[in-house]
């Protein structure tokens, strides 16, 4: 089975301004969790969207579903984690409790304030997690980039040539996924905030998936401004 996690457990502290977390703001005439929802849904090759809220918004995302989403009955609202990979492995046991995980199982995860994946990004991280077993959405590096370890002066800076900006989906084959979490030890449970990372400290390989400009994270009041811009520009 192919599985979509929609990642909404954040609090959205940076957006500034508003006590709701930033993935339940309206952008357009629809919060933005619903924006991002709508284009797994309608990928047919995804067979449940498991969407992970903090547990005081479970009734409210369930809520906005009923009201915006028509084909709903493969969507599934729970708690997520105190971290991102608390967060991802609730999903993953949930799939495992309820569906079961085989050696072909694949998990789609994607962050709920990205509302602008678009259907090639999606089906690109299908084919290549399928294929590989892990692969990560990157676009490359624009800006020149610079290092500093003490975040006052710099350290070097890098060939900007080799370096990639990372946006989601991230997807796996679950049962690698899975494994490679339970062989972590507490202290780089601790560090390690991002799916693919765990991947890189196991040196297990993560392919690239080419992202797109647009597949903007919404995290500060400016980035939904640039946000309500991209959706206009998509309607006209």
């Amino acid at each position: 089975m192919i599985f979509a996690a929609i990642l909404a457990g954040g609090i959205g502290s940076r957006m500034g301004g508003t006590d709701t977390p930033k993935q339940f703001l309206t952008l357009g005439n629809k919060p933005v969790i619903i924006h991002t929802i709508e284009k797994f849904v309608i990928n047919e090759k995804i067979d449940k969207i498991i969407v992970l809220t903090p547990k005081n918004f479970i009734n409210h995302t369930n809520h906005l579903i009923e009201e915006y989403i028509l084909y709903k009955d493969d969507i599934i609202v729970i708690e997520g984690g105190r971290t991102r990979n608390d967060t991802l492995m609730n999903g993953i046991d949930y799939i495992n409790e309820h569906y079961g995980i085989d050696e072909d199982s694949i998990i789609l995860t994607h962050d709920s304030v990205r509302p602008f994946v678009t259907h090639r990004i999606i089906e690109d991280n299908i084919d290549a997690a399928k294929k590989y077993g892990a692969c990560d959405t990157v676009i490359p590096a624009t800006d020149t980039i610079v290092e500093s370890i003490n975040g006052k002066t710099i350290e070097s800076i890098p060939v900007r040539d080799y370096y990639y900006q990372g946006q989601t989906p991230q997807s796996f084959n679950i049962k690698k996924l899975f494994n490679l979490i339970n062989s972590l030890t507490e202290e780089e449970s601790n560090i390690l905030t991002d799916a693919c990372k765990i991947f890189a400290l196991k040196d297990e390989d993560v392919y690239l998936v080419e992202g797109e400009l647009t597949n903007i994270k919404i995290t500060y009041p400016y980035d939904l401004k640039l946000a309500n811009t991209i959706l206009e520009d998509i309607h006209d």
